[in-house]
């Protein structure tokens, strides 16, 4: 069954804003042509919409700043939005939807691992375009999808490279707790792999999932407790994803644990999803990231800028999944505007090699297996909910998606 999507077509006031996306003011004017279909695939309900809403806003808030600079090789941009409900089944349906029956040009959606492979085999059959803007486990390639958000070896890996390094607090185990799905898993896989590499026994890595919207955290945080009570340094590192994060680090607090006796790093926690929780038990808690609101620099004040042009809220924060998008979104268009064409099979090699100072504060560059280089960010989250770089990679770090610690996909790597 097809439900009615929804189309957002306003035109912006953003003209002020131009130096922000380096593209020249023009009032806009479009051509009698049809509008070039944007869709957007994102939960607005269930236990992901926590995060993805802002992804929404954010293929929005770029819908009407390109309409309002006479929008993508003279023509107007229309979003077509859906809602998959964070229900992975309905992620194919909703694709498909978008492809077969509105047309669209090119999609920007997903945050789990798993709505992504559900998409993926109807935007490889219809030849559609999917621009996925979330950190992933990797082990992947599709000529249909561009990766935006990292692979492993920008932000998993460094990031329990940095808990076992002396500014990190020289970790010796590390309890991996994750949302039971693809993504938590195999990216522990990898890194089992990796702490094995370190020396690390079995003995010393804790591992334990639960479902998407899990609440309660009391016995699992308890067990973490003990587990660090064993004599050895432990950190935590997360993959715990959507509204289950807000009462895991609820627990955190409740049970006393502080960053400097048991530090926690997050992948899938960033300023919005702490937006809704108090902070102030968890600072100096670390989140592991390629942007953070917080980053210095011109390019993320432009981007905040934008934002707030937009959304008209200054509670409203924005994050690496966003910055992401945003990303994507920009490369998306110079790609297009190269081409000449908004057509797959155009767009698609025109998009490698587009480069792009990033609000992240890196020039970043699309390289040929679709993803991103990205620079590696580790945070310390502060009890404004916002989060500060207390490590960096010096350079933007080209992404693995096979993984070295996978054996089995040796010979599809790069």
């Amino acid at each position: 069954m097809i439900s009615n999507a929804s189309r957002f077509t306003r035109r912006a006031t953003l003209g002020g804003l131009g130096a922000a996306l380096a593209l020249p003011y023009v009032k806009p004017s479009f051509a009698q042509s049809a509008p070039i279909k944007v869709g957007v695939l994102h939960s607005l309900s269930g236990t992901m919409a926590i995060s993805e809403t802002a992804l929404r806003d954010t293929v929005l808030m770029m819908v009407e700043y390109a309409n309002s600079k006479g929008g993508v090789l003279g023509r107007r941009l229309e979003a077509v939005v859906v809602d998959p409900a964070s229900n992975w089944p309905l992620f194919a349906e909703k694709a498909r939807e978008l492809l077969a029956v509105h047309k669209v040009d090119v999609t920007f959606g997903c945050w789990t691992s798993v709505s992504r492979k559900s998409v993926l085999p109807v935007f490889e059959e219809l030849n559609g375009l999917l621009f996925y803007p979330v950190q992933y486990e990797g082990e992947e390639e599709s000529k249909n999808i561009f990766y935006t958000g990292a692979a492993p070896n920008q932000q998993a890996i460094p990031a329990v490279e940095y808990l076992m390094s002396k500014d990190g607090g020289e970790a010796k185990r590390i309890a991996l707790l994750g949302t039971d799905y693809v993504y938590p898993r195999t990216t522990n896989r990898i890194l089992r792999g990796f702490l094995k590499s370190k020396g690390i026994a079995d003995a010393d890595i804790m591992e334990e999932y639960t479902p998407f919207g899990h609440s309660d955290w009391q016995g699992i945080v308890a067990r973490v407790k003990r587990f660090a009570g064993e004599g050895k340094k432990t950190a935590i590192v997360s993959t715990i994803n959507g509204d289950a994060n807000v009462p895991f680090y609820r627990e955190l607090g409740n049970q006393g644990i502080k960053a400097e006796d048991i530090p926690c790093v997050a992948f899938s926690v960033g300023e919005e999803e702490l937006a809704g929780i108090d902070t102030k038990p968890l600072v100096g808690h670390l989140a592991a990231w390629n942007y953070f609101m917080s980053t210095p620099g011109k390019p993320n004040e432009e981007f905040k800028a934008l934002w707030q042009s937009y959304i008209k809220n200054p509670k409203r924060v924005t994050n690496d999944p966003m910055e992401a998008t945003y990303t994507g979104f920009r490369m998306w268009m110079q790609a297009a505007e190269k081409a000449k064409s908004t057509a797959v099979a155009a767009v698609t090699p025109a998009l490698i090699g587009q480069k792009l100072m990033a609000p992240c504060g890196y020039e970043e560059e699309m390289l040929a297996n679709h993803h991103l280089s990205k620079p590696v960010l580790i945070g310390e989250i502060q009890a404004d909910g916002q989060i500060t770089t207390v490590w960096k990679t010096p350079d933007a770090v080209k992404a693995e998606n096979w993984s070295t610690y996978i054996p089995e996909n040796a010979n599809r790597r790069r």
